[in-house]
This record gives structure tokens, C-alpha cells and sequence, in this order.
């Protein structure tokens, strides 16, 4: 899985340009358009832009990526505060990788998606096994936010403030209910389609639980960063002397790239000249 992140990050770096800058504003739009076609006719007007294996072999292969703009939610201020609040989490972490990072974060967790619903319509033999919507992956999007900013708060019915570390455990419940019920109530749809999602999370998430477990090991209070011992530990390293623990950019691979240490860090973190003001600060516990 550490390996699979580092290609990903590897290739991030080299093109940076990579994928649709403001992905999540597109999909809202999309979204919202296709739920007022819902609204001006009925479900099965958009029908054709839900996934299913039978209409996929039948040449319909635009179902592959149309059916992340069905909603699935039938109230319009349901549906308006859903796309603002994932519009708001995918912004900030589009902000925080990068786009190219970002969109092969979203689109890899609709691909795995696409791929486990046609092995269990293969395993089953139903062709007609049908998916629309990405609920799961929103979820699991949600699940990386929350890694990253644990602290955050939203106000909770526009009242109460939550911590977004407290929303997460709900993801994850809402993750652990939906496989449960349906291997209760046998869905093979409703077992893959979360596990997939995960799957992707956990691909994708990896070196910032790595940080945030390093971050346990300091419990000193906040100093000055002492760069001389921090670029020991570096040299440590694999070869290199400095290493953007945003991006993964080294000196080695990048010569003319500046890094920097942030002071403002709890031990000893260094960033490229394109994180150094951009990075999520790690504190204290």
C-alpha cells in the first residue's frame, strides 16, 4: 500500500497540471443539473446515466463516468447543503495536494467503484446489478478531511459547533451500518461499494497517518526548529538531505527546489518552496 502511495505522489509531482483544477465545483454543477431534469420529469429520465454492467456491454460506456452526477437525495435543500459542505471539504483538499493529487484521489475511488460492481455483477451473474451516485466515496473523502484536519469545526444544524475528528467516527459508522445490513439483508452492491471506498482511503491516506502517529513522540513544548539537527535526521534517509512532507519532493530528484523547515511545527517538518505557507501545521497533542 506504501509503495502504491509513493508512485501515486511520484507521479503527482512530475505533473502537477494533471486532472480538472476546481473539480468539485463541475460535479455540483453537474449534479444540480441533472436533478432538475429529476424534478421536471421523474427518475427514469436520467436512468441512462446510472452504471450497470448489461447497458456497459451494449455500448453505453459514457455510464462509466455519468453515474457520479445522480443524486441521490430528494429534497433540494438536502441536496444544496450536501454539495456545499463536499464542494467546501474537496476545495480544501484540492488546496492541500495539489489537483493533480486531488483528482486521481476522487476519480481512482469512482474507478475502484465501477471495478467492484462489475466483478460482483460477473460473480453473481447479474448483469443489471446497478450504481448510482458516489455516496461512498464522498464518505471516504470526508474520511480524509478529517485525517487532515481533525480539529476543524462545522456548525452542526447551523447550531452547534462539532469537531470534524467527532463527524469522522459517524462516517465510519455510517460505513460500518450500510456493510452490516447488507450482509444481513444479502446486497452485494452495499458490501463492495463501501469496502472499495476504503480501500482508496486507506491508499491515499497513508503517509498522513504516518505524521500523525510521529506526532505522539512530541510532547515538548513549542521551539524554535534547530535546522542543523533536522537535516541529520534527513541525511539518515535514503540519500537525500530534505523532503517535502506535503508533495515528497526531494533535493535529490529536485536540485534547484528550495526547502524549508516551519518553525511553527511541532518537531521537525520540512517543506518545498511551494507547501511552505500552504501546509496544515502539526501541533501538540
Amino acid at each position: 500500500m506504501k509503495k502504491i502511495y509513493e508512485a501515486v505522489d511520484r507521479f503527482c509531482a512530475r505533473n502537477p497540471r494533471f486532472g480538472i483544477p476546481n473539480l468539485m465545483l463541475y460535479l455540483s454543477i453537474g449534479t444540480v443539473i441533472v436533478y432538475v431534469l429529476m424534478m421536471l420529469s421523474d427518475y427514469t429520465a436520467v436512468s441512462f446515466l446510472t452504471f450497470n454492467l448489461a447497458s456497459v456491454l451494449r455500448g453505453e460506456i459514457w455510464r462509466i463516468i455519468t453515474y457520479i452526477f445522480v443524486p441521490l437525495y430528494g429534497s433540494p435543500f438536502n441536496l444544496l447543503i450536501a454539495l456545499y459542505f463536499y464542494y467546501w471539504i474537496g476545495s480544501t483538499l484540492e488546496r492541500q495536494w495539489g489537483t493533480a493529487k486531488f483528482n486521481l484521489y476522487y476519480f481512482s475511488g469512482v474507478i475502484l467503484t465501477v471495478l467492484g460492481v462489475t466483478i460482483a455483477s460477473l460473480a453473481t451473474g447479474n448483469h443489471w446489478l446497478g450504481l448510482a451516485g458516489t455516496h461512498y466515496v464522498n464518505l471516504s473523502m470526508f474520511l480524509a478531511f478529517a485525517a487532515l484536519y481533525p480539529d476543524a469545526q462545522v456548525l452542526l444544524f447551523f447550531l452547534i459547533p462539532v469537531k470534524i475528528k467527532w463527524l469522522a467516527w459517524l462516517d465510519i459508522g455510517v460505513f460500518a451500518l450500510g456493510i452490516i445490513r447488507s450482509i444481513i439483508y444479502p446486497d452485494i452492491i452495499g458490501i463492495v461499494v463501501p469496502l472499495v471506498a476504503l480501500l482508496n482511503f486507506a491508499v491515499f491516506i497513508w503517509p498522513e497517518v504516518r505524521y500523525f502517529a510521529q506526532r505522539k513522540q512530541y510532547q515538548h513544548s513549542r521551539q524554535t526548529v534547530q535546522f542543523k539537527k533536522a537535516v541529520k535526521q534527513q541525511q539518515q534517509q535514503r540519500g537525500y538531505h530534505h523532503k517535502c512532507c506535503v508533495c515528497g519532493k526531494t533535493d535529490a530528484d529536485y536540485p534547484d527546489l528550495q526547502f524549508r523547515y516551519c518553525s511553527k511545527c511541532a518537531g521537525y517538518h520540512c517543506y518545498c518552496e511551494e507547501h511552505i505557507f500552504s501546509h496544515v501545521h502539526f501541533t501538540e497533542d
